[in-house]
């Protein structure tokens, strides 16, 4: 029994040693002082990456307009007809930042393209890119 009231003797007097809530909101302050000054740095990069998005599904629906020429002898403005399936857009609770679409669709040639429907920047500006049947992917507007 001694032992046990020694024991608990010796752990009373350790101090416990941690952060004080005052040096915890300085480290918190200053995480938020470097990511202030690290996200404007980061946004042309954020909306290159959300570009490839547009791009990716450009070229995809490149390849089913191609496939759709080589049977009917002519593009089509149709999603449907392609077998092209839009993702669910963003702004109606989806993944997807760009709407496809094709603007024309002829005989001879067809030009599609992909509006982002998010301003990535916050310039006013949305970005813009198209494809045409030469496989000719090309930004139209920058954001």
């Amino acid at each position: 029994m001694r032992n046990v009231k020694l024991h608990w003797r010796r752990i009373g007097h350790l101090k416990a040693k941690g952060m004080t809530l005052i040096e915890l909101l300085l480290v918190l302050a200053l995480i938020g002082i470097l990511l202030s000054m690290a996200v404007p740095k980061l946004m042309p990069l954020i909306g290159r990456t959300k570009s490839l998005e547009a791009q990716m599904q450009l070229k995809h629906l490149l390849s089913l307009e191609k496939n759709y020429f080589y049977i009917n002898s002519k593009y089509t403005n149709n999603l449907d007809d392609l077998g092209f399936e839009q993702s669910k857009l963003v702004s109606a609770g989806g993944k997807a930042n760009y709407k496809i679409e094709v603007v024309e669709a002829s005989n001879t040639g067809f030009v599609a393209k992909a509006t982002s429907i998010t301003d990535f920047d916050q310039d006013g500006q949305m970005n813009v890119w198209q494809v045409n049947q030469e496989e000719e992917i090309k930004e139209i507007t920058k954001d």
